[in-house]
């Protein structure tokens, strides 16, 4: 077989031709799999472009997350520095439900593109847009991405921003070739917890960081197998088709930020595996839901090893009752964090060892001292902003926005974007391999050799 064709294989055309994705794992097909097929040059660390002083902007999905992305754009509308110019979607209701939402904050009326599954193409080309921002289920990300760098936009994807590892190589070589920005909105990057974390990082409080801990532990059964919670059902699909960690991007992004994944260091291999499902069959069965027969197990949990020698754990359950966790666990040589809840330990430079996490007080001291600065300043919009998670969520948009009017790289880039999302199917493969160790593709052409700083320190 020709490599450019074998590349073209999805996973079932390429069950279809006797590939199963246990015989490419073990195959010397796997190496051609994970390369580029183009000349790879790492030209969008640090992408700038010309700044855009009111960034107009088309947004691509109105379900739960468009509908929260839009409200978020409340304070940068008001302060002339953002404009909703279109929106897209497919359901009547959700557009009626934002258009009225954007009447409240903004004078111009958005344009509407709903006439059919490609009407969203319609909205990408109109030259009075800036930015497209994609809020569509996952399987659809990667041609948005693409057709809208292509149309000479930059993009701000929802997660994961690919699902196949081609895809992750096909948005790289169009944002290479087109020098737009294609950011993936990682949001637990804008965490005040992580911030946090990553500010006492940079100052040193926890000295070097040799192994973290990420995970997407969420109890989701019911909006799984709810019928409109998910329109048509999409992101069940997966946990019937895939075994993996599905959801890898918000544990391993803000642990990619303390351990300058991109920056310095880069992933080289994993190895994967989930246990056996059982909680969401049983739930599906106790609602007698028309949804069985799932393929990812209850619990995902893969372990990367970086080229400096670091270590990650990365989990992921969505299927058993049990409280919300990203995990967030960092280990250094000063110093120890653990999350949910947030739990800090300072070593003893004397060696008076001590097994107790500091005291309120204490734990509050660090809070203070090292509040990251957005946070800090802008402590009064962000609380304004609380529905969107948090107020990450509004961290999130205000950040691409004024990285766009002022002409600076954005804070996640391209590269980031699509090593954080290949995860998902090495994981996969794995997992189907009984562990079997994966490398992971280099996407940045050796820049990550470059010591830099994470671009979410900057203050702007």
């Amino acid at each position: 077989m020709k490599r450019k064709d074998f590349l073209k294989i999805s996973a079932s055309a390429a069950m279809f031709f006797g590939i199963t994705p246990k015989t490419l794992a073990n195959s010397p097909q796997l190496v051609e799999y994970l390369k580029p097929t183009f000349d790879n040059d790492g030209s969008c660390y640090e992408l700038k472009d010309q700044a855009i002083e009111k960034v107009r902007v088309g947004i691509i999905g109105l379900g739960n997350r468009g509908s929260v992305l839009i409200q978020m754009f409340d304070y940068l509308i008001k302060n002339n520095l953002a404009e909703i110019v279109a929106l897209s979607d497919l359901n009547e209701n959700s557009i009626d439900k934002n258009v009225n939402y954007l009447k409240k904050i903004q004078k111009r009326k958005p344009y509407i593109y709903s006439d059919n599954i490609n009407s969203w193409k319609k909205l990408v080309k109109r030259d009075d847009i800036d930015l497209i921002i994609i809020a569509t289920p996952w399987d659809t990300h990667t041609e948005m991405c693409i057709y809208s760098m292509e149309n000479d936009k930059h993009v701000a994807c929802e997660v994961p921003i690919a699902t196949s590892v081609e895809d992750c190589w096909k948005i790289v070589e169009v944002a290479e070739s087109t020098k737009k920005h294609c950011m993936m909105m990682e949001n637990c990057c804008f965490n005040n917890e992580e911030l946090w974390l990553l500010n006492m990082i940079d100052n040193d409080v926890f000295g070097n960081i040799n192994h973290a801990e990420g995970a997407y532990i969420h109890d989701l059964r019911k909006h799984l197998l709810d019928d409109e919670y998910y329109h048509n059902q999409w992101r069940i699909k997966h946990h019937q088709n895939r075994n993996g960690n599905l959801y890898p991007t918000h544990g391993l992004g803000p642990v990619c930020s303390y351990m300058d994944i991109g920056r310095g260091d880069n992933f080289n291999h994993l190895v994967s595996m989930s246990s056996n499902e059982e909680a969401l069959s049983l739930a599906a069965k106790s609602i007698n839901s028309k949804y069985d027969s799932f393929s990812c197990g209850d619990m995902n949990t893969t372990l990367i090893k970086t080229k400096l020698g670091k270590t990650i754990k990365l989990q992921y359950d969505v299927h058993t009752g049990r409280p919300y966790t990203r995990l967030n666990n960092v280990n250094g040589t000063k110093a120890a964090h653990q999350g949910y809840p947030s739990k800090l330990y300072i070593n003893n430079s004397k060696l008076q060892w001590s097994h107790s996490w500091l005291n309120e007080k204490e734990y509050d001291d660090y809070r203070k001292k090292y509040n990251h600065p957005l946070w800090a300043t802008m402590e009064k919009e962000i609380s304004n902003n609380q529905a969107g998670h948090g107020g990450m969520d509004f961290v999130m948009i205000y950040r691409i926005i004024r990285c766009l009017n002022k002409g600076l790289p954005l804070d996640i880039n391209v590269y980031d974007s699509v090593m954080w999302s290949s995860i998902l199917p090495l994981s996969e493969m794995s997992v189907i391999n009984e562990s079997k160790t994966i490398k992971i593709p280099d996407f940045t052409s050796g820049k990550w050799k470059e010591s830099r700083k994470s671009e979410l320190l900057r203050v702007i």
